[in-house]
């Protein structure tokens, strides 16, 4: 062979060669414009679902939202916007003294063999504050006496102004009713009327009347003691 056949059977197998590279990137090119316009076409379909399913969901959780509301109502209070007052009193009354207590009621009806069927009890946990003190409107003038540069002071019995419950942290702890009845409408009503006067005659075997008392002597001799007089008994002279 000459060396002129030889020089063009290697540019032959050059050509060959360049034609066979050009040929594997044109298809490695396709191959990534295939996988391009795949992963593009793939998010938009994904987009669509997704627009799809939007107000599905959308509405699923309003449906929800609606049914969470009927089964868990929200209470609404809507109070009277006209006001009636009864009665307007003045009052002097020296406060002195405040009991916070708790108290457990248990409260039942139809209690009993038939207590499964038309039973209804419940155990009511009560916090109330008591608050005991002197109507200073109930000292009367005889009831201040100077003798001898001593002031005597008549005071009056302490007492009891109010026993009322803390509706923020009473509640109803346990209620068991019968299977054939819905239960007694009052009977939680009852409780906390019950409760209150529980309350009431626990602060006063607690002594509150007494520490009223007490309470009140010594700040009202501290005022009396301001006002000039070097000495105050509380007593008749």
């Amino acid at each position: 062979m000459s060396v002129k056949a030889s020089a063009k059977s290697h540019e032959f197998d050059y050509n060959q060669s360049m034609k066979k590279t050009v040929v594997r990137i044109l298809l490695i090119l396709l191959a990534l414009i295939l996988v391009w316009a795949v992963v593009n076409a793939f998010n938009g379909i994904n987009d669509n679902i997704r627009s799809a399913i939007q107000p599905l969901q959308q509405t699923n959780r309003d449906l929800s939202t609606q049914v969470a509301g009927l089964l868990h109502p929200t209470p609404t209070v809507l109070p009277d916007p006209v006001t009636i007052v009864h009665e307007v009193r003045s009052l002097a009354r020296l406060e002195t003294i405040q009991y916070s207590v708790e108290k457990v009621i248990t409260a039942e009806v139809n209690q009993g063999i038939f207590g499964p069927l038309f039973g209804d009890k419940l155990l009511f946990v009560a916090h109330g504050v008591v608050i005991a003190g002197l109507d200073l409107e109930k000292i009367n003038p005889d009831d201040l006496t100077v003798k001898d540069n001593v002031l005597y002071v008549h005071l009056p019995q302490a007492e009891i102004f109010s026993a009322t419950l803390d509706n923020q942290k009473s509640y109803v702890y346990d209620r068991e009713t019968g299977i054939l009845t819905h239960g007694e409408v009052n009977l939680e009503t009852l409780a906390r009327q019950a409760a209150e006067e529980e309350i009431r005659k626990a602060a006063i075997e607690d002594g509150i009347l007494d520490l009223a008392q007490g309470n009140a002597e010594t700040y009202l001799s501290r005022l009396f003691r301001a006002l000039g007089f070097a000495e105050v008994i509380f007593g008749q002279p």
